[in-house]
């Protein structure tokens, strides 16, 4: 299957200690519609990855491409329209709800889907806010999800997630993955989704990127993942995060 994004051996160097690689040789890529979710302990430099992924940071060597056209080939505008980036703190444009939720029709020109804003509004549980309020207003929580509605009315061929869960009731929780799983479904749109949450990894996700001493040590099917880890690193960390309570079926 051709792939939709690339990624060949990107290099990130940590900005106090030039010498040393934050990650190094990442390769990797990823078909249309494929749901992947990114493991690895705090520091291995995930968010930077899928920073650089969507062109707000750059990488000190290697390459990345989509549709088999490389970044240096894009508009930067034309590029993050198709590969969306979801902070885990989201940040609100200044202005109302409403006006958040407008800023891809008024930055690509094109119509504001207001019908599906709403329907995505009440499939993530916030169908009672007022769309007049200033979004400055709202929980981080709310803003997170808020947030992501804003990306999904891109149509995003890509969507990367950072911990978009993770400030999140259980509730709230579910009906975000509940909402990606069925628009991946209805629009064939693939994810890289970082999450602690090892649960959550075994059910949103087909393929698991496993991140580990400044490599990306493991891609593989989820449930073999799990279920059968091929390297130290993978078994030592699923057993401490499950130790820690992000259990996973198997």
């Amino acid at each position: 299957m051709t792939a939709l994004f690339t990624l060949e051996r990107l290099t990130k160097y940590l900005p106090e200690q030039p010498e040393q690689p934050l990650f190094s040789g990442i390769t990797a890529q990823i078909t249309a519609g494929e749901r992947i979710t990114l493991l690895g302990a705090s520091g291995q430099g995930k968010s930077t990855l899928m920073r650089i992924m969507s062109l707000l940071e750059t990488s000190d060597s290697g390459s990345i491409a989509l549709d088999g056209k490389p970044s240096s080939a894009w508009q930067a505008k034309d590029w993050r329209k198709q590969v969306c980036y979801v902070a885990q703190q989201a940040v609100m444009l200044p202005g109302s709800v409403e006006a958040n939720l407008r800023t891809v029709s008024n930055l690509h020109s094109i119509p504001f889907e207001k019908e599906l804003a709403a329907q995505l509004m009440e499939a993530v549980g916030l169908s009672r806010i007022d769309w007049t309020r200033p979004a400055g207003d709202l929980s981080g929580g709310e803003k997170q999800r808020v947030a992501l509605v804003r990306a999904l009315l891109l149509h995003p061929r890509l969507l990367l997630l950072d911990e978009v869960t993770a400030s999140l009731d259980p509730g709230s929780k579910q009906e975000v993955e509940r909402l990606l799983l069925s628009w991946s479904e209805r629009e064939h749109t693939a994810y890289l989704w970082v999450t602690h949450d090892l649960a959550q990894a075994a059910e949103v996700s087909d393929t698991v990127w496993f991140m580990a001493e400044g490599r990306l040590l493991e891609t593989s099917g989820t449930a073999d993942f799990f279920s059968e880890p091929s390297t130290d690193q993978a078994r030592s960390f699923i057993h401490r995060e499950s130790a820690q309570g992000g259990v996973a079926d198997e």
